[in-house]
């Protein structure tokens, strides 16, 4: 919680990274609350207090990976909507005149958006979508310690690059709001 706190305030992007990581962190630990409470918050230098908000949270997000049916596999409705509300965003970027390097960023990550979706098994996933996917897939590698090819180094370092520029427009649209007309 307190990092997902921080991340969502700095870098939408990270934030829903490391959300769709935690998601993962609740199933190896077989959505019981105790054991992450005994083997993984344990860890963390925290304070009495900042362990048991950490505590309630997971148990939150349980509870509503109960709810929503993901225990195995997908994502929470929470994640669903910030996914949703930054491919939102995309759209209305890529349809604005006024967002020129937006639209020159997308379009210089778009052969690499193809070649996944192509590659992939879900053919008809939103671009967004795809690329949250290649970088968490990517970020699963290397926490594996697994080789990543020239060519997929690459590829992300452009997506990670593209995704930070959404996620940058996401904040300032927040925090002033953005004229697409």
């Amino acid at each position: 919680m307190i990092i997902a706190n921080e991340l969502r305030k700095k870098n939408i992007a990270e934030y829903l990274l490391y959300m769709w990581q935690i998601e993962d962190t609740i199933r190896a630990f077989d959505c019981s609350l105790r054991r992450i409470r005994d083997e993984y918050v344990s860890r963390f230098d925290y304070t009495e207090e900042q362990k048991e908000e950490e505590i309630d949270w997971f148990g939150n997000l349980i509870r509503m990976m109960n709810q929503e049916g993901c225990r195995e596999k997908g994502h929470l409705q929470i994640n669903k909507v910030t996914l949703q509300m930054l491919i939102e965003l995309h759209e209305q970027l890529l349809q604005s005149p006024k967002f020129p390097f937006y639209n020159t960023a997308y379009y210089k990550v778009l052969p690499f958006i193809v070649e996944l979706r192509n590659r992939g098994a879900n053919k008809e996933e939103n671009e967004i979508e795809t690329c949250f996917n290649s970088l968490y897939g990517v970020m699963l590698l290397r926490l594996r310690k697994k080789d990543i090819s020239p060519e997929t180094a690459h590829a992300v370092k452009e997506i990670s690059t593209f995704i930070g520029m959404l996620s940058d427009y996401y904040h300032k649209d927040k925090e002033e709001g953005l004229k697409f007309e």
